[in-house]
């Protein structure tokens, strides 16, 4: 019986699945069982062989390796009908890696000499086990520790390896801050820099000067070199940490348009990092593509600019850049876009009447951007002080958005055809209102409320007073504050959208229509995660907005997060990923991008991390209903 029960599930499992009846009996009759609680560790790195090549009937493990002091390398999470301890068997002599059961396991275990007969009788049983195996092990491994050294890389990913200590190969150049313009700039001449640290008389840095100081600030405006240097620095100090990727420091330089960066290490000034220095160590740079942005004074101007952004993304692939961060590099570019589009309207309109915040709602609230998405976005103003003053402030606002709106479509930014767009009147009002409006929605959860609510509570602020859009995220997230109904309401739209996996592993496809055949990678894949992580966040009252950021923010405040952050974080950024590589493509074959795929047309591996990522969603679902068992229906 147990013989059958094992030939029974073999037979659906690669590539065991292809081996004739008797083969498959014959294999049945010499499988063992073992079970694994949850935490215990099966195969050690660096340990003894394993004996057999273990397949999951149940559970689930994690493939990690410590490639050295305190790093760790998560290889895979392997789940039902997977198998491990291939390439530990086939070597004989050591396990390659750590293997660790994330819940309670049991495993049919076949021995080495089984396997080693069917891998020299079946080219397509070794075939399989090589490219599942040896390449997942090879790519992610051995990858993931070489390009962390400059000694194994060459340009391609240094931008997200590389520390920004590295950059720094001359000596910081100081000079006191009561140094004339023209002593100041005889030490730059002389030391062949671009900027000078200033600091005071105790050699605390009180601001920098670079060239463009010299030529903005003093021979375009005729100033006097005899003048003190202290009255054309730059007193607001943006600085990286030594040990931050150069990656980190090139978001900085966009966010704050600025080309010099100061390097701290322990506390003390160890160098500045220029944009120079990043565009020689990546070949080129989104910096120039920021820049170009800031230089331009009309919407004509930007438009032609707006194209190259979509280029960056195929150098941030070309470098091997995480999904997460080609997000947010873009996520920064297009945030620069937006705020030129509206500093120019604002010119055009002049100064408005009461301050206030454009934010933007969605995949671009969430840094989440890749390629030109629909336009999502709002605006939230001062409460008028007298009400005779309310009807000429929305016409101006309203007036202001539209406006902008065009901007932006004439840049790329197509219209939001559900119309969640600062131009429509429903989401262009005073923060009062804005504060009604999610009340009704937290204390009156409507599915149309909730429907709402998934989209306004990734709201982020880009231009024009922040204290606006900080004292709205207060008041949600105080209102937020115990609210189970609403939230069961959330967990609710989370467990109703299953993954698209079928019960004996194939993909569940779209039946009918244009997308016939392809699997909806934004509905069904990315958008679990999505609000997993929202739902997660505004339990614990966490105010960030990004996916991942949520995640980070929660791992030591939320025991589902403790446990499961690694394998949601691998399995989102192999999903996004995916979907930029997708997109990616169709732009350079002259197709509008999309989010369907043919998974026929993915890779063993690919399809594979795929149904990986799935089942986590199922296994997450599942404890989200025991979570809110008593809210959901």
């Amino acid at each position: 019986m147990v013989s059958d029960e094992v030939k029974e599930f073999l037979q659906e499992v690669s590539p065991f699945q292809d081996l004739d009846e008797p083969t498959l009996s014959e294999i049945a009759a010499g499988v063992s069982v073992e079970v694994y609680p949850t935490g215990a560790t099966i195969l050690y790195q660096d340990g003894p062989a394993s004996e057999y090549l273990r397949i999951i009937k149940k559970g689930s493990v994690k493939v990690f390796i410590k490639p050295g002091k305190g790093d760790k390398v998560t290889i895979d999470s392997r789940g039902e009908g997977d198998s491990f301890g291939f390439l530990s068997l086939l070597g004989g002599d050591k396990s390659r890696a750590n293997v660790v059961a994330t819940e309670d396991t049991t495993c049919y275990l076949i021995s080495r000499n089984v396997i080693v007969r069917l891998l020299e009788a079946y080219p397509a049983f070794s075939e399989y086990f090589l490219a599942s195996f040896l390449n997942k092990y090879l790519d992610k491994t051995y990858g993931e520790i070489s390009k962390r050294s400059l000694l194994h890389d060459g340009g391609d990913r240094l931008l997200f390896t590389t520390p920004v200590r590295e950059l720094i190969t001359k000596k910081v150049i100081t000079a006191s801050k009561d140094l004339s313009v023209k002593e100041a700039a005889e030490v730059m001449s002389k030391n062949s820099i671009s900027s000078i640290v200033l600091v005071d008389s105790e050699g605390i840095p009180a601001g920098i000067v670079t060239d463009r100081d010299l030529r903005d600030k003093v021979i375009a405006k005729d100033r006097s070199v005899r003048d003190p240097i202290h009255t054309i620095m730059s007193r607001s100090l943006i600085k990286a940490d030594a040990g931050d990727y150069c990656f980190e420091a090139l978001l900085k330089m966009i966010r704050y348009n600025i080309h010099h960066l100061l390097v701290i290490e322990n506390g003390r000034l160890k160098g500045v990092a220029t944009n120079h220095d990043l565009m020689i160590l990546q070949g080129t740079s989104p910096i120039s593509i920021a820049r170009e942005i800031e230089s331009q004074q009309s919407i004509e101007g930007l438009a032609p600019v707006s194209v190259k952004i979509n280029k960056i993304i195929g150098l941030l692939l070309k470098e091997g850049a995480k999904a997460g961060n080609i997000s947010r590099i873009i996520s920064e570019i297009n945030d620069r876009l937006l705020r030129k589009v509206i500093e120019i309207t604002e010119k055009q309109f002049g100064s408005p009447p009461v301050s206030y915040c454009w934010i933007v709602l969605g995949s671009e609230g969430r840094k989440e951007q890749t390629f030109k998405t629909d336009q999502d976005n709002a605006i939230i103003y001062a409460d008028p002080e007298r009400p005779g003053d309310a009807e000429v402030i929305r016409k101006y606002f309203l007036a202001f958005a539209l406006s902008v709106r065009e901007g932006l479509v004439k840049c790329g930014f197509p219209l939001c055809p559900a119309d969640y767009m600062a131009s429509n009147p429903l989401w262009c009002q005073p923060l009062r209102q804005w504060k009604k409006y999610f009340s009704t929605w937290v204390y009156t959860p409507t599915p149309e409320a909730v429907l709402k609510s998934l989209i306004f509570l990734d709201f982020r602020p880009v231009h024009g007073d922040f204290s606006l859009s900080d004292s709205l995220r207060s008041s949600v997230t105080a209102m937020l504050e115990g609210q189970m109904i609403f939230l069961g309401y959330m967990a609710n739209t989370i467990i109703k959208n299953t993954p698209p996996v079928g019960l004996f592993g194939s993909f569940i496809v779209e039946k009918d229509g244009e997308h016939r055949d392809k699997l909806n990678l934004k509905v069904k894949c990315i958008a679990p995660f999505v609000d997993m992580g929202r739902l997660f966040s505004l339990e614990k009252g966490i105010q960030e907005t990004s996916t991942i950021e949520r995640m980070n923010a929660l791992r030591d405040k939320h025991t589902i997060v403790k446990a499961y952050a690694d394998e949601f974080e691998e399995a989102f950024e192999f999903l996004m990923l995916l979907r930029i590589r997708h997109q990616y493509d169709q732009i350079e074959e002259g197709k509008e991008p999309d989010n369907f795929i043919d998974p026929g047309k993915l890779s063993n591996l690919e399809r594979r991390k795929a149904k990986e990522a799935f089942r986590f969603i199922s296994k997450m679902q599942d404890i989200i209903i025991e979570r809110y068992k008593p809210l959901i229906w």
